[in-house]
């Protein structure tokens, strides 16, 4: 039996070829929306993912203003985040984040499913929120997709 052609096959830089997504937000519901696109992200979906490699896709979410979260949760749900100083523990709410701004929210919520490493962080940079239909990436061609088609 011949091993050598049964090689494993990893991605680098070089090799990666990353793609521009337009993801439509209108009507989804916000953690399915935002898993979706975590795991365009991290580049799962493709056949030669590599997990130390940042082989994902460039994601633009349109009309994220118009997401959904079912129940109470706009003000029931609430995020932690602290200092380090006693008396520094700070609590927002989903409504909160939303009011400052639509990609807070979603930059949230999709942080919270990459890697703690420097590879989430990097990954969180291919990650565009824009509230209303109009984005400012047409130069690069982005092809739209049903989130919905995805696992």
């Amino acid at each position: 039996m011949d091993t050598l052609s049964y090689k494993t096959v990893s991605a680098n830089k070089a090799t990666v070829k990353k793609e521009w997504i337009v993801v439509d937000a209108t009507g989804q519901h916000l953690g399915r929306i935002g898993s979706k696109v975590a795991k365009l992200l991290r580049g799962k979906h493709k056949p030669d993912f590599t997990p130390h490699v940042d082989c994902g896709d460039n994601v633009i979410i349109i009309n994220a203003d118009k997401a959904v979260l079912t129940g109470k949760k706009w003000d029931d749900r609430i995020y932690y985040s602290y200092s380090g100083y006693p008396g520094g523990q700070k609590e927002t709410t989903p409504a909160e984040l939303k009011e400052k701004g639509e990609d807070r929210l979603f930059r949230k919520v999709v942080k919270g499913m990459l890697p703690k490493n420097k590879l989430g962080a990097k990954l969180l940079g291919n990650l565009y929120v824009y509230a209303g239909s109009e984005h400012k990436h047409e130069a690069q061609q982005p092809k739209s997709i049903d989130i919905n088609s995805l696992k």
